[in-house]
């Protein structure tokens, strides 16, 4: 019986098989992905199954290479399902733990191999000495034999030889057998040569685009350097609105001052005028310039809004700059990451080149 040895989740994808190029998704969330050992026929398999369907069962062979393509992903031929399986894995160290774990079961499939041509290339040895040894031994006993002895022993002698035949023939087509299967599989070795190398193109033209790609990122983030630099140059005018606000701001409180002190002269001029009757004159002037100061302090009122409503305008400005600058700092950042993951997965993919 087939036991799991390994089990992990990832999102499984095939080759479309019309183009060789673009990945089909085979589940449409992350599904179980396992190992199997089968202990009767000394073999391993990856098998993965969504709901009642088996989207994954290949066995693995020594011939088999697993390649990761990104930080995520990994992928590998089967020449015998004819197609190419790729994994996209939640986390790199998934990635990692299954590459390790394909890597061991591949070299248990080829020591399994090895030990199973050893027997049969054993057996048949075996049964070539047999083969050759009997006739030897019948030639030496009717040599040393009488000519009595050599008449007695021709039957036995003629069985012996027949039955020695029959067993070369059967060793002969074994052999024969066996080279059919070691052309099969060399056959095999050239198809998956084959796909490799196409799987090597294809990969080249990938890093091409990746290196397209890069330039762009490259040329957006030259582009949002000098948005930002806009963005900082409009931060300095802001800045300096802000300081203007400031001033305005203290001149406001100045006037503000002002209009109190005037209201206190004010002030103590009506107590004047109820204490002191005989001034009614001056409280006349007095009150000219009262209503001039009044008409004065109205007019500095509407500055005073006037004011406020520049600072509000100026507060708002400033606060949508902010903002834009918040946003294309947020964009540079993702840009960023996006660059750094494109360069580790270059490095990488020149690595497993």
């Amino acid at each position: 019986m087939e036991q799991p040895i390994y089990t992990t989740r990832a999102h499984v994808f095939q080759i479309d098989p019309s183009t060789k190029k673009n990945w089909v998704p085979a589940s449409k969330q992350a599904v179980t992905v396992s190992y199997f050992y089968d202990s009767t026929r000394n073999s391993y398999r990856i098998i993965s199954v969504d709901g009642s369907k088996v989207i994954i069962n290949s066995t693995i062979t020594p011939n088999m290479t697993f390649t990761k393509t990104s930080q995520k992903f990994g992928q590998w031929a089967d020449s015998r399902a004819n197609t190419v399986f790729g994994l996209g894995f939640a986390s790199e160290q998934q990635l990692s733990k299954f590459a390790e774990k394909f890597q061991e079961v591949k070299e248990s499939a080829k020591m399994a191999r090895d030990k199973s041509q050893e027997k049969a290339e054993t057996l048949s040895n075996h049964s070539q000495e047999s083969g050759r040894e009997t006739p030897s031994t019948n030639q030496a006993a009717n040599i040393n034999g009488t000519d009595d002895e050599k008449i007695s022993h021709v039957g036995p002698e003629a069985a012996l030889l027949k039955s020695e035949n029959e067993r070369l023939k059967s060793a002969v087509e074994q052999s024969n057998s066996n080279a059919k299967k070691w052309e099969t599989e060399l056959q095999t070795l050239r198809e998956n040569n084959a796909r490799l190398v196409d799987a090597l193109q294809e990969s080249s033209a990938n890093v091409e685009s990746w290196k397209k790609q890069l330039s762009t990122c490259k040329e957006e983030s030259d582009k949002l350097r000098e948005k930002i630099a806009e963005l900082e140059a409009q931060c300095n005018e802001a800045n300096q609105e802000k300081q203007r606000n400031a001033q305005l701001t203290l001149r406001v409180q100045e006037l503000e001052t002002e209009l109190q002190d005037k209201e206190q002269e004010l002030e103590n001029l009506r107590k004047q005028a109820e204490i002191i009757p005989h001034l009614m004159a001056q409280c006349e002037d007095i009150t000219t310039k009262l209503q001039a100061a009044e008409m004065k302090n109205k007019e500095l009122e509407g500055r005073i809004e006037g004011l406020q409503v520049e600072i509000n305008d100026s507060r708002q400005k400033q606060g949508s700059m902010k903002g834009e600058l918040k946003k294309f700092m947020d964009i540079l950042d993702g840009k960023i990451d996006e660059l750094h993951e494109f360069r580790q997965g270059l490095s990488k993919l020149g690595v497993d080149n």
